[in-house]
């Protein structure tokens, strides 16, 4: 039984926490700006959250997140996801605001490119660059590598976009698979913490574009073994019971077209849907694919014992509170990945000769500490895992609120 000094504790922390997310509810953005060229049918916005956090720091006043393509954009959904990137930012302890920037369009139609090149120039003045607090373009849905090129060449800058290739002064994070490690990072620091070693450890992934293919990557070095992963592309969810070979690991994690063949051969189809690896019996689960997937209509149905969320939100919060009652360990996406803003900082801030590996190496330490103090902080109050890290992250905010120390 909880002890009542415990019990005190949770409930502090807990009216501690709800005074945080009503002051975090009541922000507001600091720049919220529609950009149109009715006569070429272009229709953009930029959104910039909580610059105060960034005073002090290399990109001062400004906010970064990535670039949304879809032709359902909306200003709505682009002011959530710059919240959202606040948070994330924050919560991954970097001195940076959250931004999010978006076109209204379908990146794969005709024309395109002149859409695009006449939206980042409509941006131009809101650029850190140039005095603004937007920090820049960078990949999210919609986003092509094309996209970098087109950006840097329209508006003669490399400091526009981030995410641009090696040979650009860029991170190319997408190909290096940053943000994935990040993920990975986070559950073998979850296990850790549990006095759990990762290379006895199964696990299984939903989605296999290039976050899950990136966990794959970094995940598998740890020892751990893959037992089941799923998605559309190839055709459901697959079980394995025997390790990967060298070839289908190669061909998963650099996505080649071929891996659909290898992965018959050595696979077993357990169903065309690929929202069945959920369920698979593993100790660890990553879903990498699309928010919402695990729910209060199907929580009770997971039987792995730690669920690392690589997608944006794959877990409801009453799915998280009910796999916590059940002794499931939950790593927020807040916390578990950010490795694609932590490397868009480098990009924007270092002067390395190789900004990846500086990527890569800040990615593996900030998401290693927080999680480990996220679990701490969590075991002190009797509280979940996500509180913890949520609570680290609206304290961070406010912390940077009240300006430095005398």
């Amino acid at each position: 039984m909880q002890s009542v000094a415990k019990t005190n504790r949770t409930e502090n922390f807990q009216r501690d926490l709800n005074v945080l997310k009503d002051r975090f509810a009541a922000m507001q953005p600091e720049l919220e700006m529609t950009v149109r060229d009715p006569s070429m049918g272009v229709e953009g916005y930029v959104v910039v959250w909580n610059t105060e956090i960034s005073i002090g720091g290399p990109l001062e006043r400004a906010g970064k997140g990535g670039t949304r393509i879809v032709p359902t954009l909306s200003m709505d959904e682009v002011k959530m996801l710059a919240r959202t990137m606040a948070l994330k930012n924050a919560a991954a302890g970097l001195p940076l605001g959250g931004s999010k920037s978006g076109l209204k369009a379908d990146s794969t139609a005709p024309g395109f490119e002149r859409k695009y090149r006449r939206f980042v120039q409509l941006c131009k003045p809101m650029l850190h660059e140039n005095g603004g607090v937007f920090g820049g373009f960078g990949f999210d849905i919609g986003g092509k590598p094309e996209h970098a090129l087109w950006a840097c060449d329209e508006l003669k800058s490399t400091r526009c976009f981030t995410g641009k290739p090696l040979s650009m002064g860029g991170t190319d994070y997408d190909r290096e698979g940053i943000a994935g490690l990040g993920v990975a990072v986070a559950g073998k620091t979850a296990l850790e913490c549990h006095g759990k070693d990762p290379a006895a450890a199964s696990y299984a992934i939903q989605g296999m574009g290039a976050m899950g293919a990136a966990v794959l990557r970094y995940f598998s070095e740890t020892g751990a073994r893959l037992r089941a992963f799923s998605d559309p592309r190839y055709g459901g969810t697959w079980m394995f019971d025997t390790p990967l070979s060298p070839a289908l690991m190669d061909a998963l994690v650099t996505q080649n077209p071929q891996a659909l063949e290898m992965i018959a051969r050595e696979g077993r189809k357990l169903s065309d849907s690929a929202e069945d690896v959920l369920y698979a019996e593993v100790d660890v689960l990553f879903p990498c694919a699309v928010q919402n997937v695990v729910t209060e209509a199907n929580v009770a149905r997971i039987k792995a014992r730690y669920v690392i969320e690589g997608a944006n939100g794959p877990v409801t919060e009453a799915a998280r509170t009910a796999l916590y009652a059940d002794g499931v360990t939950v790593v927020p996406d807040f916390i578990a990945n950010p490795g694609g803003i932590i490397a868009a900082f480098v990009e924007l801030t270092s002067t390395a000769a190789s900004k990846a590996d500086e990527a890569k190496a800040l990615t593996r330490a900030k998401i290693a500490a927080n999680v480990r103090d996220m679990m701490a902080m969590a075991a002190e109050y009797g509280v979940e895992p996500p509180q913890a890290g949520l609570f680290m992250a609206l304290q961070r905010i406010f912390n940077a609120a009240q300006g430095p120390k005398a």
